[in-house]
């Protein structure tokens, strides 16, 4: 074997222990991946960070992620007029069996802009779809997803496949000690099928057992976690960094994907979303009511857009779409319009 170097660099949204060590944790673990490498085959790790970065070392996220016996070393990058901000960058030296040509270096986040001729040669667009329950997000992305050819990933079914666990255990989701307690007996895989993507709840497929009011209520109160926010988002994140997606949810323009080529937040009054999702659920045969179903998402957009940890917002860069008064199709027509518009630029 041979002495390798791996380079990589991501960006990190806010000053924090926390926010500095998942970027920074992220990174290593998509560079071993990528790259086919196990913690052994580390030698030694070299970390910069921006001076914008000062409340963690980025050099702990190695040992918090199982990065034992390499050595490590954390310096203060050069500050460069026009650098990127709150950026780390790392130089990992590896034994790998591969040669330096075909080493597979990573940059995430805003740190892409760094390594343009990577981005073109992953051919990825990324494509990020949020709004409140109802609003006719995941009818919508798989329709953009089937016309477009992208990977559909519906980031709502796997909150309230942490739900649907905690209400099939008799597990009490308004308690968040309790619920954290059980996230490592909680494994979510999607399988995608040419019709639809299933998803299964520790090898069970429970696709067709999450649109329950039950379920729906349960989902927004897990979705508040931030160790289940965490999880999931690593889950996500990683789909997206294989393939062209589409991504529906609360927070994946802000939080889960902020540097998504495309971003829409679709919007829609209370009462037509709600009248949505009832006729939605009624075609599946679940009985309910109207004013169950209209209480049910009033109650959820509060907690959405009041949740602590990356609430339901507008990213800024994302464009407005109200869809109250708009058709399925001229809503599929726009995002995917939206998409073209991007795929010229480029």
């Amino acid at each position: 074997m041979s002495i390798r170097a791996v380079r990589g660099a991501t960006t990190v949204k806010e000053n924090t222990k926390e926010a500095i060590l998942f970027e920074t944790g992220y990174l290593l673990k998509e560079i071993m991946e990528k790259n086919s490498l196990k913690n052994e085959d580390v030698i030694s790790i070299m970390f910069t960070a921006t001076d914008d970065l000062n409340t963690a070392y980025p050099a702990a996220a190695a040992r918090k992620i199982g990065i034992t016996n390499a050595g490590l070393l954390d310096y203060p990058e050069l500050k460069v007029a026009g650098g990127l901000k709150m950026c780390i960058r790392v130089l990992m030296l590896t034994e790998a069996i591969v040669p330096q040509s075909e080493i597979k270096h990573v940059y995430l986040n805003g740190a892409r802009v760094l390594r343009t001729d990577l981005l073109r040669d992953e051919n990825r667009v990324a494509v990020a779809l949020d709004g409140p329950a109802g609003s006719g997000k995941s009818t919508i992305a798989k329709l953009v997803a089937k016309e477009l050819g992208f990977t559909y990933i519906d980031t709502g079914a796997m909150y309230r496949s942490v739900a649907f666990y905690c209400i099939d255990k008799d597990i009490d989701y308004n308690n968040e000690l309790e619920v954290i307690s059980r996230l490592d007996d909680i494994s979510i895989t999607i399988l995608s099928t040419k019709k639809e993507q299933r998803y299964l709840l520790n090898g069970d497929d429970v696709t067709d057992l999450l649109r329950s009011p039950e379920v729906s209520e349960g989902a927004s109160k897990v979705a508040s976690y931030k160790a289940v926010r965490e999880k999931l988002v690593a889950i996500q994140r990683e789909c997206a960094s294989k393939q062209s997606v589409i991504m529906d949810g609360r927070d994946i323009g802000t939080n889960v994907l902020p540097n998504a080529e495309v971003k829409v937040f679709m919007d829609g009054n209370v009462e037509e979303r709600a009248k949505r999702r009832f006729e939605e659920l009624e075609l599946k045969g679940i009985t309910t009511t109207y004013e169950e179903i209209l209480e049910d998402i009033k109650k959820r957009d509060y907690n959405d857009s009041h949740r602590e940890y990356n609430p339901l917002r507008r990213a800024e860069d994302a464009v407005l779409l109200d869809t109250t008064y708009m058709s399925i199709e001229e809503v599929k027509d726009y995002i995917v319009e939206e998409i073209k518009k991007y795929l010229k630029e480029e």
